[in-house]
């Protein structure tokens, strides 16, 4: 990947927190009742998980660290290094719980914490990305 790819990927981020916070509704019943907000709710969150872990995966190749063995991992050895702040790694790396629950068992959702999440926890997501856009400016 080079610097464009990781830019569009930074793009890509941008717009899927944008959908969540334009499409998720001021109250979680809301969202617990309609179908349509909670595939596009956890589409674009599940979708933010994973640019993150891609952008991430790209970055620790550089580096020369031994690879993560799960997406979580990804995280860590971010913090590990000193490019992510440890608490953002956790924030990070409950959202790839949240993408695991939406890719592996759909039903199971509890679409009250989505909506905590979605409305209140997608600072995470967009301190990672400035993160990453400092590094790629380099």
């Amino acid at each position: 990947m080079d610097r464009e790819v990781i830019e569009q990927k930074l793009e890509s981020l941008r717009r899927c927190l944008q959908r969540v916070a334009d499409k998720c509704p001021s109250d979680p019943e809301t969202l617990g009742h309609d179908p349509d907000l909670q595939d596009i709710i956890a589409l674009n969150l599940t979708r933010a998980v994973q640019l993150c872990v891609d952008i991430g995966t790209h970055l620790i190749a550089g580096i020369e660290v031994p690879p993560p063995n799960t997406m979580g991992q990804t995280f860590d050895v971010l913090a590990q290094e000193g490019v992510i702040h440890e608490s953002l790694a956790m924030q990070l790396k409950k959202a790839v719980g949240f993408r695991n629950i939406a890719v592996h068992n759909y039903e199971a959702i509890d679409w009250t914490i989505v909506h905590t999440l979605a409305r209140h926890h997608l600072d995470g997501f967009t301190e990672f990305a400035k993160v990453m856009a400092s590094r790629w400016a380099r």
